[in-house]
């Protein structure tokens, strides 16, 4: 706790791009390269202390058992969800993928994890006493192995109080310290592989980025969208000249950056202005394919058949894009999440989503759906600046006074409470319950303290 409330009142108060994440701080003592890990005995003793964590799925489908059976009730669901998005007919043509999707999904599924959800109750999933580790992959090293497999042994060793580890994107990426993802389906060969991730997974339980917003400009997908290939033609939001986005459609845009909305390619056909919410290296997918809709669904239960136990969705707020609103929350947004949260309770209800919307509180948890059927926790994005208000003003009121209303809709959902981030934190989530000039204040304390203050760029 001294070293988490140090970082917060004495360095980064929100920045982008950060080198070390504060959420937890481990000393590093001069032997802990050498030291080896626990016996066999001992590692197993630590697994079923959080219970069996391991999910891994089998690596080949099995047919010979009987296929997912989908209730009536659900595929209306995800029908009706579907025609939200894409209109009915559009809805009939590609619920069949989408059921065939989950199908093959379940057809990976060990028999003793079907078995295990029998006895899940939803509403001991989350308690107080789970403790989340989020770090980089490759923030501890030991010469002559790979950062995860050395991340394997800190849990065998020095982690005995941790029951999930959220390892930030350790895919292979061009920028933004791995939100800039190239391939959804490959570990990035400098952290190590899918085997280390699979090990970790018989310690603790993971959390993955699903970074679904975005993807590289060095992808494959968007390269191949470059050379004209049809099937890619259509995952991208694109123009052929920048002025088709008048003056005011720019303006009503709410997003995290300054830098223009679109940026220029060289495609095969001449030049094309592509929808880059976050950097010219991130180029937005667009969720008003279905195709692409039904291709991010598949990588999303990829990762829970690789070991996830909780799927971050990063940057969630701007999944969908319609030129002249704000592009920001908007209801086609909320409706792929909970057809997200549709699968999930069909194939793997024992999985959780998370939404990361660094908004204000009320839209934040706007996200918990009507407690039952989008998220099942939301980043408590008001907790870091209210604590350090109260710090700063020595006067809790404003926290006390949050705190006292602060409930979630069912008791399936939860806030994960967080004090800092690989981000640092925002101020947005009390936009709403700190008047301006407070957080003026507060930002003003921090640069003196010698903090760094990130504004929108």
């Amino acid at each position: 706790i001294r070293d988490v409330l140090g970082g917060l009142v004495g360095s980064e108060m929100c920045i982008r791009d950060r080198k070390r994440p504060l959420t937890l701080a481990v000393r590093r003592d001069k032997s802990m390269s050498d030291q080896q890990p626990r016996h066999k005995a001992g590692m197993q003793t630590r697994v079923a202390s959080h219970g069996n964590t391991e999910t891994v799925h089998n690596p080949e489908p099995n047919y010979h058992r009987p296929l997912l059976q989908i209730p009536a009730e659900a595929r209306q669901r995800m029908l009706e969800r579907l025609a939200v998005l894409y209109g009915e007919e559009a809805a009939r043509k590609w619920l069949p993928e989408l059921e065939r999707i989950l199908k093959v999904y379940y057809a990976h599924k060990p028999k003793r994890l079907v078995e295990r959800e029998t006895t899940l109750v939803p509403e001991e999933r989350f308690t107080e006493k789970d403790i989340i580790l989020i770090t980089y992959g490759d923030l501890v090293r030991k010469e002559g192995e790979s950062p995860l497999k050395t991340l394997v042994r800190l849990c065998d060793t020095m982690l005995s109080g941790v029951n999930t580890v959220h390892v930030l994107p350790f895919f292979p990426s061009s920028s933004d310290r791995g939100f800039s993802i190239i391939d959804f389906e490959v570990v990035d060969p400098n952290l190590g592989s899918w085997e280390d991730i699979e090990e970790l997974d018989t310690r603790v339980q993971l959390m993955f980025d699903a970074v679904f917003n975005h993807v590289s400009s060095k992808s494959r997908y968007f390269q191949e969208f470059l050379n004209g290939a049809r099937y890619f033609r259509d995952l991208f939001i694109s123009y052929r000249s920048p002025d088709e986005l008048t003056p005011e459609q720019r303006e009503r845009i709410r997003r995290p950056r300054t830098s223009d909305i679109l940026t220029e390619f060289q495609a095969i056909d001449g030049p094309v202005y592509v929808w880059t919410t976050f950097s010219p290296d991130q180029v937005d997918l667009n969720f008003k394919n279905p195709e692409t809709l039904i291709r991010i669904l598949d990588v999303l239960l990829m990762y829970i058949r690789r070991g996830a136990d909780i799927l971050r969705l990063d940057a969630v707020t701007y999944l969908w894009t319609e030129v002249g609103t704000s592009c920001a929350s908007l209801e086609e947004t909320h409706e792929i999440i909970k057809l997200f949260r549709e699968a999930l309770d069909l194939v793997a209800p024992g999985v959780a989503l998370i939404t990361e919307t660094n908004v204000p509180h009320e839209e934040n948890i706007s996200y918990f759906g009507n407690g039952n059927d989008e998220a099942h926790m939301v980043y408590n994005f008001a907790l870091p600046p209210l604590v350090l208000h109260t710090f700063y003003t020595e006067d809790a009121t404003a926290l006390s006074d949050w705190a006292a209303d602060l409930e979630t809709p069912s008791k399936t959902t939860h806030l994960f409470n967080f004090l800092d981030s690989h981000d640092g934190f925002g101020v947005m989530g009390v936009k709403d319950i700190l008047p301006q000039e407070a957080i003026d204040e507060m930002i003003r304390k921090a640069e003196e303290h010698g903090g760094m203050i990130s504004y929108r760029t």
